[in-house]
């Protein structure tokens, strides 16, 4: 680590010294580590522009494709799924994790769908574009979860009256869930004492929006991420490293300090 950012994760742990709420914003950036590649697609699933089947992604990954045609939808949806299977939280999830459990209130939105933040331990979780490891019946609405020991027949269907299921994600032409953008609302007026950006390239005004919320409130800002992004000239502070290796770093400097 050069020395500019070893002064700039300091300067970031001072700040956490006096913290009793800090908001964290991610991305695909933060699953980089855990072997899964920062897709585009569903909150980051799919890196092409267009698919073998001569349609552009967003139209394959629609909800309208969805309803018309799950069969193509399950096409890619499947590959996705081959893609995440057996792969797992990593350094950066736990850390936030044991965040949670350390200062008061700590949030995580979160733009994945893989679930790790929960598995790693996170239980104060918004997950705006939903999860991939969980199914709901489009005819019945009979909810199970992914068996991740076992393939998953594509496309998968009900044990309860044999209709195709669905992965409980936001699909391309979509709403975001109601209650997960209660839940934000409701935590963005209570304010936080640091919001973090990390392993997201902030393309949405929703996850733009905590970042800019709180640069205009004078409240701490810090952006993690390799690749400069859209809030990279607005964040107060900036480690341009990969989202493991910061938040071990950090997490552990805070830990030596008290």
């Amino acid at each position: 680590m050069d020395p500019h950012q070893q002064q700039t994760v300091e300067t970031i742990v001072r700040i956490l010294r006096k913290c009793c709420s800090i908001l964290f914003v991610t991305g695909a950036g933060i699953s980089a580590d855990s072997g899964l590649p920062t897709y585009r697609g569903i909150g980051g699933l799919y890196d092409v522009e267009e698919t073998e089947d001569g349609l552009p992604i967003e139209e394959v990954l629609s909800g309208w494709m969805m309803r018309k045609k799950p069969e193509l939808t399950w096409k890619y949806l499947g590959r996705i799924a081959e893609a995440t299977r057996g792969a797992t939280y990593n350094r950066a999830h736990q850390v936030i994790a044991e965040m949670e459990q350390h200062f008061p209130r700590v949030w995580t939105l979160t733009q994945n769908v893989d679930g790790f933040h929960r598995l790693a331990g996170s239980h104060n979780v918004i997950e705006i574009h939903g999860n991939v490891r969980s199914l709901s019946c489009m005819r019945c609405n009979a909810r199970q979860m992914v068996d991740e020991t076992a393939p998953l027949d594509i496309p998968p269907r009900c044990s309860r009256c044999n209709a195709i299921l669905r992965p409980d994600v936001v699909l391309f032409g979509e709403q975001l869930p109601e209650e997960a953008v209660r839940c934000l609302r409701r935590e963005l007026e209570t304010g936080f004492g640091a919001v973090f950006s990390i392993g997201t390239s902030s393309v949405f005004p929703y996850i733009q929006e905590p970042v800019i919320m709180a640069q205009r409130r004078g409240v701490p800002t810090i952006e993690i991420n390799p690749s400069e992004t859209v809030l990279s000239a607005v964040a107060d502070y900036r480690l341009s490293m990969g989202a493991a290796d910061a938040m071990d770093e950090i997490w552990r400097r805070l830990s030596e300090t008290e």
